[in-house]
């Protein structure tokens, strides 16, 4: 069986995640413990490690299901197809996440000024600077080329 990613309102990834886990759904929200501190206390408090994403393991077949639980709102699609993450990748998260060297975890989109390598395509294995990050398109300036790409999303990846 394949995981899929699920986005889910905001907030709501715990919840989510408790429901689909009653109704039988093998699924994982990676959470992470941060001290969040306020004016009068601090506190340790569980968040997740991907903000309205979590984990869903089902059979194909079955994937419609997860929509019967409130907050879920849409699968995360790749390439017009549903993302697919393998076991390995969930079992680097779950380790990652164990490791006691490891106090903060942040993930972060890609902004103006990042340094990329493309993996696919044309142009693999190419060094790229994000030039412009827009809702249509990213471009990205390929220095040892000495060009520009402008690469158009087929749907809203946001």
């Amino acid at each position: 069986m394949n995981w899929y990613v699920v986005y889910t309102k905001p907030k709501w990834e715990k919840k989510v995640a408790e429901k689909l886990n009653q109704m039988g759904i093998e699924c994982y929200c990676p959470v992470i413990t941060q001290i969040k501190q306020w004016s009068d206390r601090k506190k340790k408090v569980e968040v997740p490690l991907f903000n309205s994403y979590i984990f869903v393991q089902l059979p194909d077949a079955g994937r419609n299901s997860v929509f019967q639980v409130v907050g879920v709102i849409r699968y995360l699609f790749w390439l017009g197809k549903p993302a697919i993450v393998r076991n390995e990748e969930i079992e680097i998260i779950k380790k990652s996440i164990l490791d006691i060297n490891i106090c903060d975890v942040m993930v972060l989109p890609y902004k103006k000024g990042d340094r990329i390598k493309l993996e696919t395509g044309v142009f693999s294995n190419q060094d790229a600077i994000i030039q412009e990050i827009s809702k249509t398109h990213y471009i990205l300036v390929l220095e040892s080329l000495g060009c520009v790409l402008k690469i158009k999303y087929k749907k809203d990846p946001f």
